[in-house]
């Protein structure tokens, strides 16, 4: 039984890779932080690309010009417009822009200008994505070789006469309408804007083994030939390692290349197959799937999966880790770092959920809704409210089959109050999305969430079918047959259209009921076997999830923002699993549910359905799932914390989708492994695995919210399929990323 469930786990989902992403500060679309007056542009943004290190620094500068706060200038000249910390690709760019703008700067750089290209091997490759681009301001890019990359940008920075001044900034604090820069020296540096262009300078990562040989092992391989004819291990698997091993290898070195994976996802195309045909050549050895378990004088010992530890000749080892963000200065200047938990977060979010357990409290009827109608507390008293107003509002609010009348035994409910500000919500986020993504896709998909939430959840079971029953337009058979007669009181349970949308098991209300409803069993058969796994089939789970349900509806649009928080990872993956034991809980209740039907009146199902085993379901998934835990970590763990983990729905798509056509296909030449896409994916999908190897993303996790195909910043990915026969079609007819549409313009 246990290998069973594993199997099905892995043939469900852990088959897919599940990769982790590098916290970095969080930073505005516009390279604006939590502080004001203090940006970030370049790698920190988390693309790693030399044209949009230039485009983000020029940008940040015009943002800046524009401030309206900028105009009304102080007359102390000793305190710059602008700024730049770090004289590297972004930051040069940054302070030629503020020159064309007519902003004073100031230049610090710790190191020397352009510092990280210097630091590049020599005779490095140089990959100028996106290729028929221009970034914005001056400085602009065309060589293709490290050596003659530095000429070119030293040339048109010399040209401008950017000037740096040697310093070491420990952090930025604001003091009042200024920023102030605090030196390692104690020394201060005022100006009006600070823009942080430091990129990923923090410390190498360091090797994960036995105590290191002092001197051996290097984080940086500047001229290959002074290692002609020695024995050479590198470590890591990404460009830099490939490239260092590749230059090393074409040196004379003798070359040992080992990573901790069986297999490469993250370099390039040129450089894998470089890579390659060296090793077919017997020129470089692959070590994959070993990690470094010592390093000796002469040796280094390298050790596989399997625990077998392989014993080889070695002068030296090349880290090529890369280096983790500069967070620590980021902290102490005040600015979040993505993803993390401090103890003011955790105190928020617990007071948060706090706040939604006694709003679903309330809403769903608890102890707290029995308070307010106990004391008749708005909006319970709305009635009488209306009753003491006199005059028309008095009469119209007395006749149910008038619009106010209606409104008014609508409203007196709270869940009247709960759709009508969660439609609210859906609506204004909703646009600010529209003007914030700018696709043809997410403006069709975002309009059509709204509108599935305001009319099918809000206006017609709370305004349109109460209307419509009081005067009659409502068949008498079709009323019965899917909104009966409200057993404890007047009225019917026009709450039941909510099943029009919410499919089964997301909604089991209409169907775990006493006496069957037929109605919204066939409604409910043909939604979950029928059009839901269609849909699935030809265009994925998202067809569903991202432009119907209404937990997708707030996720996509509150949510959209907080996207990025999502967690990545192995352990996280696991717990997607977790919705397939509610599934089964939901499937289990189901069975009881018709056993109970079957037998006679008054069985023992009956007695202990309802009030035991639906109303433990209601709280346990309902209530504390999806609303308190659900929307309780809303801004903290991403929007889509229900779907991925716990929603039953979901986990029965999961299993539709492993049978899906739909696919995100990846151009694998354009994929420059910086992990956007991962980052943005609100189901924490490794999206950038598959681009790497340019293999179709079939995760049935996805919700085809596009974000990862609108925030590529090389235009990699887009919708399609894959047909029966392995080959691949492009369905993005409403799609296209920033970069997709700047290339057809």
């Amino acid at each position: 039984m246990t290998e069973n469930l594993r199997r099905f786990a892995r043939w469900l989902h852990l088959r897919w890779p599940a990769g982790t992403v590098e916290p970095l500060p969080e930073v505005g679309l516009d390279g604006s932080t939590a502080v004001p007056g203090l940006y970030v542009a370049g790698d920190l943004t988390g693309v790693p690309l030399l044209k949009f290190a230039l485009d983000s620094g020029a940008r940040v500068a015009r943002t800046i010009a524009n401030d309206p706060l900028m105009r009304a200038r102080s007359n102390d000249a000793s305190v710059p417009d602008l700024l730049v910390i770090g004289a590297g690709v972004s930051g040069l760019a940054a302070a030629a822009e503020a020159q064309a703008l007519g902003l004073s700067y100031r230049v610090i750089e710790a190191a020397e200008p352009l510092a990280t290209l210097i630091d590049f091997p020599r005779a490095k490759p140089i990959f100028t994505y996106p290729h028929g681009w221009q970034p914005a301001g001056a400085v602009q890019v065309g060589a293709k070789i490290k050596e003659a990359l530095v000429d070119e940008l030293r040339s048109q920075t010399e040209a401008l006469g950017i000037v740096t001044t040697p310093g070491r900034v420990t952090r930025v604090s604001r003091d009042g309408d200024r920023m102030t820069a605090h030196m390692a020296d104690g020394e201060t540096v005022h100006a009006r804007r600070v823009l942080v262009a430091i990129g990923r300078s923090g410390e190498f990562r360091p090797l994960e083994s036995a105590p290191v040989s002092s001197g051996k092992v290097f984080h940086r391989l500047h001229d290959p030939n002074d290692h002609r004819g020695l024995d050479v291990l590198v470590v890591g698997g990404g460009d830099s390692a490939l490239e260092s091993a590749i230059a090393l290898a074409e040196c004379g070195a003798r070359v040992t290349l080992s990573y901790r994976k069986q297999s490469f996802a993250r370099p390039k195309r040129e450089n894998l197959a470089r890579l390659e045909s060296l090793a077919r050549e017997g020129r470089l050895q692959l070590a994959l799937g070993s990690t470094v378990s010592e390093v000796r004088a002469d040796e280094v010992v390298l050790k596989n999966r399997d625990g077998e530890s392989t014993t080889i000749p070695n002068h030296v080892v090349f880290a090529m880790l890369g280096r983790a963000a500069p967070l620590e200065f980021f902290r102490r200047s005040g600015v979040p770092i993505a993803g993390e938990m401090t103890p003011r977060r955790w105190a928020a979010m617990g007071a948060f959920v706090l706040f939604c357990a006694w709003l679903y409290n309330w809403k769903s009827g608890g102890w707290f809704s029995e308070l307010w109608y106990q004391r008749h507390w708005f909006p319970t008293n709305l009635p009488e409210l209306l009753a003491r107003a006199g005059g028309a509002i008095t009469t119209a609010a007395a006749d149910p089959g008038t619009l106010l009348g209606t409104l008014a035994i609508s409203a007196s409910g709270p869940s009247f109050w709960y759709t009508l500000a969660y439609s609210t919500v859906v609506t204004v986020f909703g646009i600010q999305r529209i003007q914030r993504r700018r696709t043809p896709y997410i403006t069709a998909q975002t309009l059509t969430l709204i509108a599935v939430q305001v009319v099918p959840l809000f206006l017609l079971p709370e305004v349109i079918l109460p209307l419509m029953d009081r005067h009659g337009w409502l068949p008498r058979t079709l009323a019965d047959a899917l909104f009966p007669v409200v057993t404890y009181g007047h009225g019917r349970e026009f709450w039941r259209a909510y099943g029009l949308i919410l499919a089964w098991p997301l909604n089991v209300y209409n169907i775990f009921t006493h006496e069957p409803l037929w109605a919204w069993i066939a409604i409910g058969g043909l939604q979950t076997l029928v059009l839901i796994p269609l849909g699935i089939y030809f265009f994925g789970k998202g067809v569903y999830c991202g432009w119907i349900c209404s937990c997708g509806a707030l996720a996509e649009t509150l949510g959209d923002t907080h996207r990025h928080k999502m967690p990545h990872g192995p352990g996280w993956n696991r717990l997607n699993l977790a919705g397939q034991g509610i599934l089964a809980i939901a499937l289990a209740l189901l069975v009881l549910r018709i056993v109970g039907w079957i037998l006679p009146d008054g069985n023992a199902i009956d007695r202990v359905f309802d009030p035991v085993l639906k109303e433990r379901y209601k709280w346990l998934v309902d209530v504390f799932l999806a609303g308190v835990v659900g929307y309780g970590v809303y801004f903290w763990y991403s929007g889509r914390f229900w779907c991925r983990f716990f929603c039953p729905l979901a986990a029965l798509m999961h299993i539709y989708a492993r049978f899906s056509r739909f696919a995100i296909v990846a151009d694998k030449k354009k994929c420059i492994s910086c992990n956007v896409c991962t980052s943005v994916c609100h189901q924490g999908i490794d999206v950038m695995s598959f681009a790497n190897q340019g293999a179709p993303m079939q995760d049935p996790q996805c919700v085809r919210c596009s974000a990862c195909v609108q925030s590529c910043p090389t235009g990699v990915l887009t919708f399609g399929q894959v047909r029966r026969d392995g080959s691949l079609i492009s369905i993005d007819s409403l799609l296209a990323s920033p970069v997709q549409m700047r290339e057809r313009d």
